[in-house]
């Protein structure tokens, strides 16, 4: 039988762990007890974040480092294989697969991602994404696309007809030109698995309004968040649709402030591998539309330890509140960064969950 995704459960907010399957996770840092991720390491986290009732596992799609003394992220798994494997050996929690649309072919991925719905019982979810590095489309040949979401529509669209047509069918489109093309089994959600799309700059969020279920996206601050989800909610509403709007952090848990904000300092300031965030950045800064244009030149700790993404740095009752206020700002959900997933959930499970139950924002 399959359950409703866990992404459609009752919770007001959800939340999931991000970016595990590539080495580091999302903090640039040379802290020796960084992310290794091994894969008996990501089989473990995935199990901490199932049986604690956390909502879906999100990883990143990276196929080059960005060099300095750790070459964060040249190590990391395949994003269907990971979520099939992964699919294996959980039994609650959403799984998705993030997929380059220019340099993965729409049938391959409907096949691949209808194995990964299958092997879960409809907990598969898709991250689709036109890609920003062009350091790595040049290992497939491939050149960034100057329509790469115009592209992305094209790539659904077949991606669906391949779960929903009875016959085979022909595409002739911009994009893609495909005879007879038909691909079984279909997912068993219908019509396609859950989607969503990570996109600030407009083309990627008319893409997601016009496309997607959720839309992942930054703020700076808590406050300017909200700005975001009414901007978007409006994009859905004029097309006939709703979306869900998500965000992305990372995490310094610990007993006290002081504790936490002294390690976010070792691990993202001291021990920062700055010749890799200089990399990172500048390749952020000059390809994606990512992030605020600002925040690059404030925040540039905030790219050490998680990727330019809003920090969660404090005790579980600071914690708790601000994800209250994230909740507030109109988000659904939060996708979740630790320096070390196995080390740092498991503490950030026991202390920070109970306090959003008792706040009314989960069961």
């Amino acid at each position: 039988m399959t359950l409703p995704h866990p992404l459609r459960n009752g919770n007001r907010l959800k939340l999931g762990v991000f970016s595990m399957n590539a080495d580091g996770g999302l903090a640039i840092t040379a802290v020796p007890e960084r992310w290794g991720a091994s894969w008996d390491d990501n089989r473990n986290a995935a199990q901490i974040a199932d049986r604690a009732g956390l909502e879906f596992l999100l990883p990143i799609a990276r196929w080059k480092g960005f060099g300095g003394q750790t070459n964060a992220r040249e190590w990391s798994y395949e994003t269907f294989t990971w979520a099939a494997g992964l699919a294996a050996v959980t039994e609650r929690i959403a799984l998705f697969s993030t997929v380059h649309v220019p340099v993965v072919h729409p049938l391959y991925a409907a096949k691949a991602l209808a194995t990964v719905d299958h092997i879960s019982k409809g907990r598969a979810g898709l991250n689709i994404v036109c890609g920003w590095n062009p350091a790595e489309f040049a290992m497939f040949g491939v050149a960034l696309a100057e329509k790469g979401y115009d592209q992305a529509a094209e790539w659904l669209e077949i991606m669906e007809r391949c779960y929903t047509s009875a016959e085979p069918f022909d595409f002739d489109g911009t994009f893609y030109h495909l005879k007879n093309v038909i691909s079984r089994p279909a997912s068993l959600q219908t019509p396609r698995p859950v989607t969503m799309n990570a996109a600030f700059g407009g083309p990627g969020r008319a893409f997601a309004a016009e496309n997607c279920d959720y839309l992942f996206t930054t703020f700076s601050e808590i406050e300017d968040g909200g700005r975001h989800v009414t901007e978007m909610k409006e994009k859905a509403q004029v097309r006939g649709r709703d979306i869900g709007l998500y965000t992305v952090c990372h995490v310094v848990c610990r007993e006290t402030q002081e504790e936490a904000e002294a390690y976010y300092r070792r691990y993202a300031l001291d021990q920062a591998d700055h010749a890799a965030v200089d990399t990172h950045m500048a390749g952020k800064k000059e390809f994606s539309s990512s992030h605020d244009s600002a925040a690059y030149d404030r925040y540039r700790q905030r790219f050490a330890g998680g990727a330019g993404t809003y920090p969660l740095v404090g005790t579980p009752e600071h914690i708790a509140g601000e994800m209250a206020k994230i909740s507030a700002q109109g988000y659904e959900g939060i996708a979740l960064s630790f320096v070390n997933y196995t080390h740092e959930l498991p503490f950030f499970c026991d202390r920070v969950l109970p306090l959003l139950r008792e706040a009314g924002l989960r069961g």
